[in-house]
């Protein structure tokens, strides 16, 4: 009996702890009809409140049975379970893109390894050839295969012959894609990697000039080569592309006969134009083809006048080859080869059209992030700026470069004549009396304008000036070349809405400008964004009404490390609440870099005069430098071209004739004080090379500043393992200290800012120069300093109180303290300027 009587108690005690533990949540199972209402409310909410989880159990009758807390330990698992969904799918994802990439990897090593081999056989043949004296200046069969041979005449009226040459075209461009036909050597600076857009190289020694990538594209091959197909839409220096024939060719592809003119980059040049076969077909292997050649034929497009402000080029086989990839999307390989036709040109210029890194940046490389840019934009991982579709976007950007180009060139047939100059001809002056502004969507959207558009442009050779250095400075410095009447001109005289007020009114502009982002490209190589320049009435009725002017802007080129790329910075003014179709007028600037002559590889240091590391020091390592080519040497030249355009009324022709070339003038003028000014040689832009990281002078410095340092205060700047040979520069660069140099003037202003410095001001190397010292400390700072500054000069060190400083952008810097000492130069004993170490700053 007391044995049973144990047994139920037992029973019992489980039965209450099984009822416990279903009560505490961690075994409830829900019916279905329970799961398909609380999938409902995750949709909506997916984290409900305590509150909201209660009315949950109220108004749904089914859930009464379960507890608040096991809802919450529901919806718990459930975004557990969404979170590991989503990771598993981004994994699956990566894994696709590394399988193919890895793919990709392996056929571009066996391409290598077939050059390698080849260049061994033809080593080898070239030793044998040495050694027969008679055969090593007659044989010709030693020549290398890198030269594409010259397509015969044919007939190209009918499709047979025009057939003929595009299998022909097909096979030529096939070898040179995957093939041997051309050496191919790794564009510099353009390493590949898993977060590389693509694989890039140049071709070497070969005729013309021919750029290749490669890479994976999370799109399908026919929607890559239809957006391929419009070059006008990413490649911006295309004017036109016009199909004059096509017909059908086997495999369901086809053939077509086109016309295409190319924008000149400079009012230096003459424009090009292509008369091309162009031929689509489908390989057995599933691929997708696109190959190009021009024609021997004279087919000069649809106006026989206007093309002869062309200069006929010649591309040779190129073109796309686009595989699907198991899982979706594609590998796609891209091949651009041209003659440019190099002796039309002048000679200062003929190394732009003699480049491949040049074609491979406006073309090749162009090309593939164009579309990585619609394919990250159709997954929807694009931001939108300021509620713009990307599609917005990409058309501002293309409609200013278009607008820029178009200027540049001024072509008969948009109307485009020149004026009578002055007798000077450094600025050229262009009218057009038919422009009118449309729009492509909204014709109420479009400006007639009353007289026409005026263009002054002008072209100059610079020197020993990075281009992405000057195109940043005048970005961030719009105040000291623009002068903001002329810009207020502009914009009055493209208003187009109707509540806008008429002409110029009286305004003083206050010089600052805010920069508002717009959009940008997924490597940040192109900047779309609004500017606001300030302005204020000076009439007191209209006192309360903003004067403010809005740019639409694009900055491109704007990395220094980037081969072959050139910098630009395009404007337009627009209206404040500017539509998607709002009409453009862009002027701006263009600079081109010219690679360095043979002759040039080893770069002449010349004696800097302030021995400042302002403009001697590189942010990034040293081996970039090297990797930079053309981009980081600064024995360097390159071409800008600038132009306006300005509208006008037809009784003021002449005035605004007059008033743009004076404005283009002073904005050279202005140029050229700027590029002296950031001249990494700070002598000028046509003397000497710019002196590199580990330069002399520059570690001079280094070692004054940190020898000056352990001097008066009695301590190491730097460690002990870190003061010899180049690491001094390296390790005062990334010193985690704030340290600054100041000029000993009347008004001293900052020379140098290691990369803790130039944080803390929020600037950069090429603003620093414009930084006074009084600017960067409060009034009490300012005080102190002057108080201590007896002592500094007198002892040689000063320890500063904590305090507050203010950083360009007008933010405000703690500091727990600051030392400032006299940097001693030490052959001559004397002071060369003072150092700021500012310890533990951080904004306030």
């Amino acid at each position: 009996m007391a044995m049973a009587i144990a047994q139920q108690h037992r029973e019992s005690s489980s039965s209450g702890s099984i009822n416990k533990h279903l009560d505490s949540g961690k075994y409830v199972r829900y019916t279905a009809e329970q799961v398909e209402a609380l999938e409902r409310v995750y949709l909506e909410c997916p984290k409900p409140s305590s509150l909201r989880r209660q009315q949950l159990i109220r108004e749904c009758p089914i859930l009464s049975n379960i507890e608040p807390k096991q809802i919450k330990v529901w919806f718990q698992n459930r975004r557990c379970r969404e979170k590991q969904r989503k990771e598993a799918s981004r994994l699956q994802t990566v894994n696709r893109k590394l399988t193919a990439m890895n793919k990709l990897l392996m056929e571009e090593n066996d391409r290598l390894q077939k050059q390698v081999s080849q260049l061994v056989c033809e080593n080898g043949y070239m030793r044998q050839q040495l050694q027969t004296a008679s055969a090593a200046t007659t044989d010709a069969s030693c020549e290398s295969v890198v030269t594409t041979p010259q397509h015969s005449l044919r007939d190209a009226n009918n499709p047979a012959g025009l057939l003929s040459i595009a299998e022909e075209t097909l096979a030529e461009f096939l070898s040179k894609a995957t093939g041997t036909a051309v050496d191919w050597v790794q564009m510099p600076g353009m390493k590949p990697g898993p977060d590389s857009v693509g694989i890039f190289a140049i071709s070497h020694s070969c005729s013309g000039v021919a750029a290749r990538a490669c890479g994976l594209v999370s799109l399908e091959p026919s929607k890559i080569a239809e957006i391929l197909k419009d070059r006008p839409s990413w490649f911006r220096d295309c004017r036109s592309l016009e199909v004059f024939t096509m017909f059908p060719a086997g495999n369901g592809g086809t053939v077509e006969l086109l016309y295409t003119q190319i924008y000149a980059p400079t009012t230096l040049a003459p424009a090009r134009d292509f008369w091309t076969l162009r031929y689509t077909t489908s390989l057995d292997n599933g691929s997708l083809v696109v190959c190009e050649r021009s024609l021997s034929g004279s087919g000069a497009g649809p106006n026989t006048a206007a093309a002869a402000q062309f200069v006929r080029a010649e591309m040779l086989p190129s073109g796309y080859l686009i595989r699907p990839c198991e899982g979706g999307g594609s590998i796609i390989h891209i091949v651009d080869h041209l003659n440019l036709e190099a002796w039309s040109v002048p000679e200062v210029l003929r190394p732009l059209y003699e480049s491949s890194r040049v074609v491979a940046q406006k073309m090749t490389i162009a090309a593939l992030r164009y579309i990585r840019q619609i394919a990250q934009e159709t997954s929807g991982e694009v931001v939108y700026g300021l509620g713009r579709q990307p599609a917005v976007l990409r058309t501002f950007s293309q409609r200013l470069s278009r607008g820029f180009n178009d200027a540049i060139n001024g072509f008969n047939d948009d109307g485009w004549s020149l004026m009578s100059c002055d007798g000077a001809e450094d600025v050229i002056i262009a009218v057009n009396s038919t422009k009118n502004l449309n729009t492509t969507s909204n014709p109420a959207n479009s400006l007639s304008l009353p007289g026409g558009v005026l263009c002054a442009k002008a072209s100059m050779l610079l020197q020993n000036v990075p281009p992405a250095v000057l195109v940043r400075f005048l970005r961030e410095h719009r105040s000291e070349w623009a002068d903001f009447s002329v810009d207020a001109y502009s914009a009055a005289s493209l208003k187009a809405s109707p509540y806008s007020y008429p002409g110029m009114r009286p305004t003083r502009f206050t010089g600052s400008q805010i920069i508002m982002p717009l959009g940008h490209t997924i490597e940040h190589e192109e900047l779309l964004e609004v500017i606001r320049l300030e302005g204020h009435s000076l009439a007191h009725e209209d006192a309360f009404m903003s004067r403010d002017i809005h740019l639409l802007q694009i900055c491109s080129g704007v990395d220094e490390n980037a081969v072959g790329a050139c910098s630009e910075l395009v404007f337009a003014p627009i209206d404040e609440m500017f539509p998607d179709d709002a009409p453009l007028l862009p002027s701006g600037f263009r600079i081109i870099p010219l690679d360095s002559k043979s002759g040039d590889t080893q770069e002449t240091l010349t004696t800097h005069r302030t021995l400042d590391l302002t403009s001697s020091l590189e942010v990034g390592p040293a081996t970039n430098q090297a990797a930079g080519d053309s981009s980081s040497c600064y024995n360097t030249r390159s071409v800008l071209t600038i132009a306006f355009q300005f509208p006008f009324e037809s009784n003021l022709q002449d005035n605004v004739a007059t008033m743009a070339r004076q404005y283009v003038r002073s904005v050279i003028s202005s140029v050229q004080r700027v590029a002296m000014a950031i001249s990494p040689s700070g002598l000028g832009p046509a003397v000497g090379p710019k002196l590199s990281a580990g330069s002399p002078e520059a570690l001079t410095l280094a070692h004054w500043i940190c020898q000056s340092y352990s001097y008066h205060v009695g301590a190491e700047l730097l460690r002990s393992d870190s003061v010899g040979g180049d690491s001094v520069l390296k390790n005062l660069w990334h010193h985690q200290d704030a340290i600054l140099c100041c000029s000993l003037k009347s008004l001293p202003v900052l020379i140098f800012a290691n990369q803790a410095g130039l944080d803390m001001l929020e600037t950069t190397l090429v603003a620093l120069q414009d930084i006074s010292l009084d600017k960067i400390f409060d009034e009490s700072g300012r005080k102190g300093l002057c108080a201590d500054f007896a002592k500094i000069m007198q002892q040689g060190f000063a320890y500063l109180p904590a305090g507050i400083c203010m950083s360009t952008m007008g933010r405000h810097v703690s500091y727990e303290q600051a030392i400032a000492w006299k940097v001693l130069a030490a052959e001559e004993n004397t002071v060369h300027c003072l150092a700021f170490s500012f310890i533990n700053w951080s904004f306030v």
